[in-house]
C-alpha cells in the first residue's frame, strides 16, 4: 500500500469530522473469523460490497488503529473504524442536469465556482437540488445508467459562495484530504463583518464545538480544554467601511462554521448572519435613514456575507502547484459599493 494512503484517518478523524461519517465498531465477543468487507456490510445499512472494498483499497478503514489491506479477517473485540467520502444514505444521490460553474477539470479532479444558496451534499428533507446532485449528473452524462461518483474534499455552506474542490476517485481524494491534514492548502475568504477592528491582522483561537443548547449552532470553548475541536483563523482588514469591515480569512483548520463562530465570538459577526446574530443593526447611529440603508443593504444580500475566494493546493497526481481565484459575487459587491458610497457621501 503506498504511503500517502496511509494517513488518511487522522485526517477525517482529527481534520475535518463534521465533513464526513465516521463508523466506529467493536467486533462481538462470539464473532467468528470473516473478511473485514463482507463484516462491516453485515453492519452498515446501504453500504455496498463494492464501497466498502474501495474504502479499504483507498486506507480508510483502521482496525485497532492500523490500516488493514481487504482480505483481513476481523476478530473478537477487534475496534473498526471507517470513513466514507459520501456515506450510504437512504435515498441515492439522483443525477441531476442543474447548472455549475465549472472553473477547472481534468482527469483526476473537478474545482467549481458554487453560488449561494446552493446545497453542497444531501441530507434530512433536501435530498436533490444540490451540488452534488449536479457533478453526479456532470461526471455520469454519458451514462446515466451507470452514474460516478464525485467526492467532495471539502464543503461550504449552504449560503455561502464560491471555490469548492472534488475529487474524481478515492484515492485522489484521499491525497488531497492529506494536504488539508497537513495544513498545506491555501483558502482564503473575503467576508464582510460588522464593526470597525482595531489591528490591521490578526489571529482567532479557539476550540469549536456544537453549542449545548442549540446544535445548529457552535461555539467557541477554551483553547485546548477538551470540549471542541482546535480552530485556527487567520485574518486582514481588507477595507474599513467604519461601521462595518471587509476581510480576507486564511483556514488553518477546518472546522463546521469556523469563520461565522470565530468572528461573532470576537464581536464581528458576519454581515446578515441570522444564524450568528448579524442580521440587526449592531454598529453605527440611531437615526431612521441609517436603519433603513442597513435594511435596504441586508435586501441586497440575504444571506451571510461571506464568499470562498481562492484555493492553493499541489495536484494529486502531477504534484504542480494549483491556484484558482474567484471574483466576488455580484451581492457582496453590491453591498460594499454602497457601504463605501455611504462613507464617501453619507445617506
Amino acid at each position: 500500500m503506498k504511503p500517502e494512503e496511509n494517513n488518511t484517518f487522522e485526517i477525517h478523524n482529527d481534520e475535518t469530522p463534521d465533513l464526513h461519517e465516521h463508523y466506529n465498531l467493536t467486533v462481538d465477543k462470539g464473532q467468528s473469523l470473516l473478511r473485514i468487507d463482507k463484516y462491516i456490510q453485515t453492519k452498515i445499512e446501504n453500504a455496498t460490497r463494492n464501497k466498502i472494498q474501495e474504502s479499504v483499497k483507498a486506507g480508510k478503514v483502521l482496525v485497532n488503529e492500523q490500516v488493514v489491506k481487504s482480505n483481513y479477517k476481523v476478530k473478537p473485540l477487534d475496534n473498526i473504524q471507517i470513513f466514507f467520502d459520501n456515506p450510504p444514505r437512504e435515498v441515492e444521490i439522483i443525477p441531476q442536469d442543474i447548472p455549475i460553474e465549472i472553473v477547472y477539470e481534468d482527469n483526476d479532479i473537478l474545482v467549481v465556482n458554487k453560488p449561494a444558496g446552493m446545497v453542497v451534499h444531501p441530507a434530512y428533507s433536501n435530498y436533490d437540488g444540490t451540488l452534488l446532485n449536479a457533478l453526479t449528473y456532470h461526471l455520469s452524462k454519458d451514462d446515466l445508467e451507470k452514474p460516478k461518483t464525485p467526492f467532495l474534499v471539502h464543503r461550504i455552506d449552504k449560503d455561502t459562495s464560491g471555490i469548492l474542490l472534488i475529487a474524481k476517485s478515492d484515492i485522489m481524494h484521499a491525497r488531497l484530504a492529506q494536504q488539508f491534514f497537513d495544513h498545506s492548502i491555501e483558502r482564503k475568504y473575503i467576508a464582510l463583518t460588522w464593526g470597525d477592528f482595531k489591528e490591521d491582522n490578526g489571529t482567532i483561537r479557539g476550540n469549536i464545538a456544537r453549542c449545548p443548547k442549540d446544535r445548529r449552532v457552535m461555539c467557541i470553548f477554551d483553547e485546548g480544554g477538551e470540549i471542541g475541536k482546535h480552530a485556527v483563523t487567520h485574518y486582514k482588514v481588507v477595507e474599513r467601511f467604519g461601521y462595518i469591515s471587509a476581510i480576507e480569512c486564511q483556514l488553518e483548520t477546518g472546522r463546521t462554521h469556523q469563520i461565522r463562530a470565530h468572528l461573532k465570538h470576537i464581536g464581528h459577526p458576519l454581515f446578515n448572519d441570522a444564524t450568528y446574530g448579524g442580521n440587526s443593526v449592531l454598529k453605527g447611529t440611531t437615526f431612521t435613514k441609517y436603519k433603513q440603508f442597513v435594511q435596504n443593504c441586508f435586501k441586497m444580500i440575504p444571506r451571510q456575507s461571506l464568499h470562498a475566494k481562492s484555493l492553493r493546493f499541489i495536484h494529486p497526481r502531477t504534484n504542480k502547484e494549483m491556484f484558482f481565484n474567484s471574483e466576488l459575487p455580484e451581492d457582496m459587491q453590491s453591498v460594499m459599493d454602497k457601504w463605501r458610497a455611504y462613507g464617501e457621501n453619507g445617506i
